[in-house]
Parts: structure tokens; C-alpha cells; sequence
């Protein structure tokens, strides 16, 4: 069968649009993830294990969701907010530690999702992201991302009591998973129903 001829303004206009659409969503990606940083202050300023581990974290949330929709634009994203968010207010006096907290934020969901992707058959799509195997996603979210934190805590000898501080993360990481994710359904089940035509 002859390859159909596209015409190179086409092409182009199709990378384009394509690049666009990426880039937007690692904007909306970063901004989410700043966003439910800031109403994690705002909501919950005392559930603070250590600086940027918490018993609820709101952020994991975006963690979790941005990848899932939107694949590695939605990783990049939340490399990005997460590096907004460690450089200029968890450890601005650690550059290095923002830099390897910014890319375990990143790279433990994006390999989440790969594992979904592979191993869990889910559809790049999500058409056959269920209830179910969501709630199976969010504990294993909810160990990814503090594994590899805690590993870079162990590799670069920080003082933390990595057993403590691994359970508290991966308890705060799955509830501030489970609250965002509820909330986005509470918001999305306020939303008049689509009209049906006759």
C-alpha cells in the first residue's frame, strides 16, 4: 500500500501543534503541582514530618495524575513545579538536594505509569483505567516515590531516620494522593451532566 503524500506545510503545522499541545501541558502540569504546594501551606502547615515530608502531602497528588493523563509532558511538568517548589522554598540553601528531589518527584510516577502501561495493560488512553485499578496505582505510587527519595537520602548520607522518614512519605504521599483525587471527583460529580440529544 503507497504511503500517503503529506505535504511538508502540513507536517510541519502538525509538529507544531503537537509541540504546542506539550508544552501546555507541562505548563498546566507545573502550575497544578505549584498550586496544590501552596494549599498544602495553606490547609495543612502542621503535619510537617521533616521539611518536604508531611503525613498528608497534597502534591503527590499531581504527582500521580499529571503522568497518568498526560505521559512524560505530564512527568516534565512535575519536574518542573517540583523544582520551582524545592529550589525556591524547601531548600533553597541545597541546590543539590532540590536538583535530585525534583527528579525523584518526576521520574517514580512516570515509571508508575510505565508499569501500568506494560505489566497492568492499561490503555495510553486511561479508556480502561478503572476505580480499581486506580486505587491499585496510588499504593504503588505511594512506594515508588519515597523509595527513590529515601535512596538518594541513603546515597548522599543525609541525617534522617530513613525507616521513619520512608513510612511517614509513603503515608503522606498516598493520602494527599487519595484527597486530591477524591476532590477532583467531588468537583467533577458538581458538573451539570451533558445534555443528551433527542
Amino acid at each position: 500500500m503507497p504511503i500517503p503524500y503529506i505535504p511538508r506545510d502540513e507536517a510541519g503545522q502538525g509538529m507544531a501543534e503537537r509541540a504546542g499541545l506539550a508544552f501546555a501541558c507541562i505548563v498546566g502540569s507545573a502550575v497544578f503541582y505549584l498550586l496544590l504546594a501552596r494549599l498544602q501551606d495553606w490547609v495543612f502547615p502542621n503535619v510537617q514530618f521533616i521539611r518536604g515530608v508531611g503525613w498528608i502531602y497534597l502534591p503527590a497528588g499531581a504527582r500521580l495524575l499529571c503522568p497518568l493523563l498526560l505521559g512524560l509532558p505530564g512527568a516534565v511538568g512535575v519536574l518542573v513545579g517540583s523544582w520551582c517548589e524545592c529550589f525556591f522554598h524547601l531548600y533553597p540553601d541545597d541546590p543539590l538536594r532540590s536538583f535530585a528531589g525534583g527528579i525523584s518527584s518526576a521520574l517514580a510516577p512516570y515509571l508508575v505509569y510505565l508499569f501500568a502501561l506494560q505489566v497492568l495493560g492499561m490503555k495510553a488512553s486511561l479508556a480502561n483505567l478503572t476505580s480499581r485499578r486506580l486505587l491499585l496505582l496510588v499504593p504503588l505510587f505511594g512506594v515508588a516515590s519515597p523509595l527513590m527519595h529515601h535512596l538518594w537520602f541513603w546515597i548522599h548520607h543525609d541525617p534522617v531516620d530513613l525507616a521513619q522518614g520512608f513510612a511517614v512519605m509513603a503515608a503522606g504521599d498516598m493520602l494527599g494522593a487519595m484527597v486530591v483525587l477524591y476532590a477532583l471527583k467531588g468537583m467533577l460529580n458538581l458538573l451539570p451532566a451533558p445534555s443528551r440529544r433527542p
